[in-house]
């Protein structure tokens, strides 16, 4: 067995949570590969574990990695999928965030559950992605998304107009500060605090949420997902800003965009006793009364 092991900069105090972790995997006989910029972070483990590989970024991981492991929050996650691809590496989300709604195991258990996982007691959850098709090159190679793909004014501009179609025939021109299309996977993210619904993860489905809107009728929508949604965007500005998950790039009004669902899914490790419900009611406090 190989696995990956990635995170961005964490504090100095999980140094011997990454350590505790590489020991760990090297006494199971485990394979390990560590994201470079982990690496260069921890010197200090980096010559006490000279055997294990390196990777740089999404293009040195293989077919012969059998889990990514991800350490911290639900962003943390978000850049695993960029490194991930359509390489078909199932993903472990570790908490060293705060909510962590994507997340399979907290930083205190993850001794507990690596039997689980090395035994392969668990279950993968198929995630559908979104894909950007745009008249011109925009997020360079990787134009898809696993929570939400927005259009948003540009800082203190007035309210845009995004004018959206499915299948090319009119829904409604949104007068808003920005549109959201959010993943049923996305739809406890940003979609969720603009008061979009939430949706079950297998539910085939995208929600479009306006931001802000001007207009008191508007509402969220929820289509299914095997349909195109496109946007023409009338501003004052000349541009406004276009994002992908955590990703953003600045586009120009005249440019048309479309979102569609990616033709390939992302995996995600989840233990039996994880289901959506039981994150639903632990991550938002369900059922959870400080007068009793």
């Amino acid at each position: 067995m190989q696995v990956a092991i990635y995170a961005r900069i964490l504090p100095a105090e999980y140094s011997q949570d990454i350590d505790s972790l590489l020991e760990e995997l090297t006494l199971k006989g485990i394979g390990v590969v560590i994201y470079k910029g982990l690496l260069e972070q921890f010197e200090d483990i980096a010559r006490r574990f000279t055997g294990i590989g390196i990777f740089s970024d999404g293009s040195n991981l293989n077919s012969d990695i059998d889990c990514l492991i991800s350490l911290g929050g639900d962003g943390t996650i978000l850049d695993t999928v960029t490194l991930v691809g359509d390489k078909n590496i199932p993903i472990l989300g570790v908490n060293f965030g705060r909510l962590g709604f994507l997340t399979g195991a907290s930083r205190e258990e993850f001794s507990l559950v690596l039997g689980e996982l090395i035994n392969q007691n668990y279950i993968i959850d198929s995630r559908t992605l979104i894909h950007l098709d745009a008249a011109i090159p925009l997020f360079g190679s990787t134009p898809f998304a696993l929570n939400d793909f927005t259009i948003t004014k540009r800082d203190a501009a007035p309210m845009i107009v995004v004018r959206t179609f499915l299948n090319g025939e009119f829904i409604n021109s949104y007068y808003a500060d920005g549109l959201i299309v959010a993943t049923a996977t996305g739809s406890t993210g940003y979609s969720m605090s603009c008061s979009g619904p939430i949706i079950f993860p297998d539910s085939a489905s995208l929600v479009i949420t306006p931001i802000a809107p001007h207009h008191l009728n508007t509402r969220p929508i929820i289509v299914p997902d095997n349909n195109v949604i496109s946007f023409e965007v009338e501003s004052r500005a000349s541009d406004f800003l276009c994002t992908l998950d955590a990703r953003r790039e600045v586009v120009a009004n005249s440019v048309q965009l479309a979102i569609r669902r990616e033709s390939f899914t992302i995996k995600l490790i989840r233990f039996k006793e994880n289901s959506f419900l039981s994150t639903l009611r632990s991550k938002l406090s369900w059922g959870f009364d400080k007068r009793n």
